[in-house]
C-alpha cells in the first residue's frame, strides 16, 4: 500500500512538472533561436550549401586513369602466340590532363557558387527572423486588443445590468436596453474576429519555427513603444556593407567571371598521357623481346561555335548578375525608406495616442458615466464614450505593434540588428 502511495505521488509530480514545462511563457529571443534551428526553408537552405561545397572537389580532380588490355595480332588460323613476331599481349595505362589552368578555374567557379549558396542562407535567415517577429508582434496585439474587447464586454454587463434596472424603476428607455445589448453583440462579433486571426497567426508563428501548427504558446511579454531617429541614407549605405545578399551577388558575379574564363580555356586542348608494355611469346625467332611504349593524343578544339556560344553565355550572364545586383540594390533602398517611414509615422502615433487621445478620452468616459448616474446625460453619449475609449485603446496598441513590425523590416533590408542600427546623432546646445 505505502509502495502504491509513492507510486502515484512520484507519478503525479512528473505530470505536474511536464505540465509545467508545457505552460512555461515563450520569450522573442527564445523563438528566434528556434527558427534558426528548426524553419523548414532553412534547412533547404543548409543542404544547398553542402551539395554546392562537396562539387568543389569534384570539379578540381583529375579523371580516373584508364588501364587498357590488348591482345594483338593473333593469326586466325590457330590464334597461337608464336607463328608471327607481331603477336603479343599489351597493357596500357593512360591519364587525361586538362589544359593548365582548367582545373583552378573549375574550382573557382565551384567555390564562388557555395559563397553565393552560403551568402543566400544568412540572408535568408535574416528575412526568416523578420516574419517571425512580424508574427510575434501580430499575435501581441491580437491578444491584448483581445483582453481589451473581454474588458469591454464585462463593462457592457455591467451598462446592460444598469440600464435594465433604470429601466424597471421607471428611469431609463427600453430602446437603451436594445442598444446595449446590441453593442454588446457588436463585440462579441468583434472578439470573434481577433480569435480567429490570433488562431492563424499562432499556426503561422508555429509553422516558421518548425513546430506543429496547432501548438500553444504561451507568451509572456507587452508591447512596448521604440523611441529612436535613424538616419535614411546612413541605413542604405549600411545595408550595402551587411546585407548578406550582398556578398551572394558579390559571389555570382565572380562565379560568372571565372565561368567566361573557363569558356576561353575550352579553345586550348586537352592532353592524354599514355605508357604501355607489351610481351611476347619466348619461343619465338626474336626470343620473344618485350616492348614498352609511350605517347601522348589530344583533342582538336575545331567547334568554333560551340565555344563561341559558351563564351557568349557566359557575357551575357555576367550582365545579367550585374543587373540583378543593380536592382536589388534599389529594392533594398526602397524598403528601408518604406520601413522607416513606416516607423517614424507609427512613432508619431504611439506619442499622439500616449500623451493626449487615451487620457482625454478615459478621462471623457469617466466623466460621462459618472454624468449618466445622476441622468445628466444620455446613454447614446455613455455608450458613444466607451466606444470612442475602446477603438483609441485598440488603434494604440496596433500603432505599438506596426512600430515593432516596421523595426523588424528596417533589421532585415539593413542587415542589422535593432542595436546596431545607426541612429541619427542628436544636436547638442551650444
Amino acid at each position: 500500500m505505502c509502495f502504491l502511495y509513492k507510486y502515484f505521488l512520484a507519478l503525479l509530480l512528473c505530470l505536474t512538472t511536464f505540465s509545467f514545462a508545457i505552460a512555461q511563457p515563450v520569450q522573442l529571443a527564445a523563438i528566434l533561436e528556434e527558427a534558426d534551428a528548426k524553419n523548414p526553408s532553412l534547412k533547404v537552405a543548409q543542404e544547398q550549401i553542402e551539395m554546392a561545397f562537396s562539387q568543389i572537389n569534384q570539379v578540381t580532380s583529375l579523371q580516373d586513369p584508364i588501364v587498357s588490355v590488348s591482345f594483338l595480332n593473333y593469326p586466325i588460323d590457330n590464334f597461337k602466340t608464336n607463328q608471327t613476331p607481331m603477336t603479343g599481349n599489351e597493357i596500357r595505362l593512360s591519364q587525361k590532363f586538362p589544359f593548365p589552368g582548367k582545373l583552378d578555374v573549375k574550382g573557382k567557379v565551384a567555390a564562388e557558387k557555395s559563397l553565393w549558396f552560403a551568402s543566400a542562407y544568412q540572408d535568408a535567415r535574416l528575412q526568416i527572423r523578420r516574419q517571425v517577429k512580424d508574427a510575434w508582434y501580430r499575435l501581441l496585439f491580437q491578444r491584448q486588443a483581445i483582453k481589451l474587447t473581454n474588458r469591454n464586454l464585462k463593462i457592457f454587463d455591467d451598462f446592460i445590468k444598469l440600464t435594465e434596472t433604470r429601466y424597471e424603476v421607471g428611469k431609463g428607455l427600453q430602446q437603451n436596453v436594445l442598444r446595449a445589448h446590441l453593442q454588446r453583440s457588436r463585440q462579441v462579433d468583434k472578439l470573434l474576429v481577433l480569435q480567429q486571426q490570433e488562431e492563424a497567426t499562432s499556426a503561422e508563428l508555429n509553422s516558421l519555427i518548425g513546430r506543429d501548427t496547432d501548438q500553444s504558446l504561451e507568451i509572456d511579454s507587452q508591447l512596448e513603444s521604440v523611441s529612436k531617429k535613424f538616419n535614411l541614407q546612413e541605413l542604405q549605405k549600411q545595408a550595402t556593407q551587411n546585407r548578406p545578399m550582398f556578398k551572394a551577388y558579390t559571389a555570382l558575379i565572380s562565379q560568372y567571371k571565372a565561368q567566361r574564363k573557363l569558356a576561353q580555356l575550352d579553345y586550348q586542348p586537352d592532353f592524354t598521357l599514355w605508357a604501355g608494355y607489351r610481351w611476347r611469346d619466348n619461343s619465338l625467332v626474336d626470343d620473344g623481346t618485350d616492348f614498352v611504349s609511350a605517347g601522348v593524343s589530344f583533342n582538336l578544339p575545331v567547334r568554333r561555335k560551340r565555344r563561341v556560344a559558351a563564351v557568349t553565355e557566359a557575357d551575357s550572364s555576367l550582365r545579367l548578375a550585374f543587373r540583378q545586383r543593380n536592382n536589388f540594390h534599389n529594392q533594398v533602398n526602397l524598403e528601408i525608406h518604406r520601413s522607416l517611414t513606416s516607423f517614424e509615422q507609427a512613432e508619431k502615433l504611439v506619442e499622439l495616442y500616449q500623451g493626449g487621445i487615451i487620457p482625454q478620452a478615459n478621462q471623457t468616459f469617466q466623466a460621462t458615466l459618472s454624468a449618466y448616474q445622476v441622468d445628466k446625460v444620455d446613454f447614446l453619449d455613455l455608450l458613444d464614450s466607451l466606444m470612442t475609449l475602446y477603438r483609441y485603446e485598440i488603434d494604440y496598441i496596433k500603432a505599438l505593434s506596426d512600430q515593432q513590425r516596421s523595426m523588424a523590416r528596417l533589421e532585415a533590408a539593413a542587415g542589422l540588428t535593432a542595436d546596431l542600427l545607426p541612429e541619427q546623432p542628436t544636436r547638442t546646445k551650444g
